[in-house]
């Protein structure tokens, strides 16, 4: 039976674990950071510490969904210590749209660097056991600050020249007490990026992908599937003007979870214990690539088996701020 994992943020915070036959609090643990933390102590899996925590009071996920008391199923006190990275052109597919938009820029008649990369990854992303296989695009997004609960807005920089949505899964992990990542689950994902601003030079991809981000409601524990099929739309004005189907999941990608992981945390500083990792895993669908242009207001709407709750998000715009450096 599917496990999923959710946090209640109002009236008090409380974990949730959910599955075909219903929703209940779990007792004792009001993160669930703190969940799987001990789940490391004991030894065991996280959907043992929560058998061995028992059933709370049952609930309604979806009615506390609408009524805003749903978080993000992941934080931490200091959210300086959840670093949001994502890997791109990891999916099958996932080359066509980055590769038009980057010749189209540069009128390239050689193939692209993203070309380049995405066909390595096919050739070398799925080593053999115990092997190393070839290393992904890799990016920064920014430390829990950047996170959106779903529903919330995504608010772009003022300065930004596009907000597009990005639906993907992304990888959930702290970082056990002897350096160990764990990986808590999976979670559907908004990996919110400007588009526009990557497309103009294939260097200012930092520059595109230094946005916020939103995850969807539940956190799927486990063993992950290995197709995962869903639907990512915009509504404008009630209306959708832009929908298409979207696959993940290792039968669907170019990498397997395992190397994506290996080439991110083979770096120590992101073996820090207590950390928190959000890791965007990427997407082969942008409404972008089929020529729409978001506005403000627009709504980003993301659902995908065997999640149960669709991730919704607004965007806005931010006003200017000036930036000044003093010199002391």
């Amino acid at each position: 039976m599917t496990l999923r994992l959710l946090q209640r943020v109002a009236p008090t915070r409380a974990v949730i674990a959910a599955t075909d036959a219903g929703a209940h609090v779990v007792p004792g643990v009001d993160s669930i950071r703190v969940l799987a933390l001990r789940a490391i102590d004991a030894g065991h899996s996280i959907a043992d510490e929560v058998a061995a925590l028992g059933q709370g009071e049952a609930v309604d996920i979806a009615q506390l969904l609408d009524a805003g008391a749903i978080g993000s199923p992941i934080d931490h006190e200091d959210p300086a210590h959840v670093i949001m990275t994502g890997t791109g052109l990891t999916h099958l597919g996932s080359a066509e749209g980055r590769d038009k938009m980057h010749r189209a820029a540069a009128e390239a008649t050689t193939q692209t660097d993203s070309m380049r990369m995405f066909l390595e990854g096919v050739e070398g992303g799925k080593p053999a056991e115990g092997e190393v296989g070839q290393q992904p695009e890799w990016f920064y997004k920014g430390d829990g600050g950047q996170m959106v609960a779903p529903g919330g807005d995504f608010t772009m920089p003022h300065f930004a020249q596009d907000g597009g949505e990005e639906p993907e899964l992304a990888g959930i992990y702290v970082i056990g007490s002897d350096g160990t990542p764990h990986r808590i689950g999976l979670a559907l994902a908004n990996e919110f990026s400007d588009h526009v601003t990557e497309r103009h030079n294939y260097l200012w991809l930092a520059h595109s992908k230094l946005r916020q981000a939103s995850l969807g409601p539940e956190l799927l524990v486990g063993t992950p599937p290995e197709h995962v099929e869903g639907t990512s739309r915009i509504v404008r004005d009630g209306e959708t003007i832009w929908e298409k189907p979207f696959l993940s999941g290792e039968a669907n990608m170019s990498h397997s979870l395992g190397n994506l992981e290996h080439h991110h945390f083979k770096y120590a500083l992101f073996r820090r214990p207590g950390d928190i990792h959000v890791h965007f895993f990427g997407t082969a669908t942008l409404s972008f690539a089929d020529g729409v242009r978001t506005e403000e207001g627009d709504v980003f709407e993301i659902q995908a088996a065997p999640f149960t709750l669709p991730l919704r998000n607004r965007l806005t715009r931010a006003d200017a701020v000036p930036v000044a450096v003093r010199v002391l």
